[in-house]
């Protein structure tokens, strides 16, 4: 297997200067994918700090050059990353060209090559972990075991990868030293310059709402919505012992403004609500929040009430507006029967 390398920085020695709340981490997702309709293959690319994408790339886009996703990305990256992309859009494709035919796969298919590569730091900066992952078609093709520096085959199609990795160490070198070193060079630089943004914090928008099913299940759905870091955690108690396998919980979702959204649902008999409690935790929390379903009777009670009150009103004038065209028709009529005896 040929190896295909990115370029190597010279790295300096960065001077921790604070210290970060919580951990962080710098993420790459690439992916070539090729179509029949497609001359040659495409090639996307993605950058996350944290939960934040501060990069993206296509080879379709006139200027080949990143985009940015954030106004805080110093136009001396410009340069660098776009030559480090110009250079994975031929790499990737060459990658793509030779495993679809390890699979006997046809070069004109329908198929995708993607890495997921990165880094994660402590709060006080220094190194946490780090990972590199390739899949092929969407299934799981190799991935390096960073402690034993050992390449995992997927299937079985990748097993001659990994032997050819195994016996020449200079990529998997490679590797250990871009996300321990590298990766976490340009992770603090992104901290730093955007710290701002990446290192505030927004608390969650709170909410415990009540649904029946059809069937007259009752389900406790406690919500978070606007909240920022993506990291957050909904747990349903009941009479203070955690409920985590009659919960149902959905991956944290953006919101499309920067911020996240996340629901946990427990299932109960009618009549029990007041026995759960959710708990939420949360980095823009000072301490975690407990709430319970409270039942709106109250507000229910005047919102019929209030209804009722607009409903009479509109009665009311409808009557009004009825009986004063009777009597201005009556008038009219009156004036006209005056001036035909006149």
């Amino acid at each position: 297997m040929e190896i295909y390398m990115l370029p190597l920085l010279l790295l300096s020695v960065l001077v921790l200067t604070e210290t970060w709340a919580g951990s962080h981490s710098l993420k790459y997702f690439y992916a070539v994918m090729s179509r029949p309709e497609l001359a040659k293959p495409k090639f996307i690319s993605v950058t996350y700090v944290d939960d934040q994408q501060v990069l993206s790339f296509d080879s379709d886009h006139e200027s080949q050059s990143p985009a940015p996703r954030t106004p805080w990305i110093q136009p001396d990256y410009w340069e660098r990353e776009t030559e480090i992309f110009r250079e994975a859009t031929e790499r990737y494709r060459v990658c793509l060209r030779k495993v679809s035919g390890d699979y006997n796969h046809s070069e004109g298919g329908v198929h995708t090559f993607q890495q997921l590569s990165g880094c994660e730091v402590f709060s006080n900066g220094s190194f946490s972990r780090g990972f590199v992952q390739y899949a092929y078609d969407g299934q799981d093709f190799l991935a390096l075991d960073t402690e034993t520096l050992r390449w995992i085959a997927g299937n079985a199609g990748a097993l001659n990868h990994k032997l050819e990795l195994e016996a020449d160490q200079s990529f998997t070198k490679y590797w250990k030293g871009y996300i321990e070193e590298e990766c976490v060079y340009w992770l603090h630089r992104y901290l730093e310059n955007g710290k701002e943004t990446l290192l505030g914090t927004d608390p969650p928008f709170l909410q415990v709402t009540r649904h029946t099913s059809a069937d007259g299940e009752v389900t406790l759905q406690c919500r978070a919505q606007g909240f920022y870091p993506a990291e957050i955690s909904l747990t349903w108690l009941r009479d203070g012992e955690e409920q985590l396998q009659e919960t149902e919980l959905i991956e944290t979702r953006p919101a499309g403004d920067g911020t996240f959204q996340k629901w946990a649902a427990v299932g109960m008999l009618s009549g029990s609500e007041q026995k759960y409690t959710c708990r939420v935790q949360h980095e823009g929390l000072p301490e975690p929040v407990f709430l319970k379903w409270e039942p709106q009777s109250s507000s229910v009670g005047l919102s019929v009430g209030v209804t009722t009150a607009l409903l009479l009103l509109l009665a009311a004038v409808i009557v009004g507006v009825v009986i004063w065209r009777k009597n201005a028709s009556g008038r009219e009529k009156r004036k006209g029967l005056s001036r035909r005896q006149a």
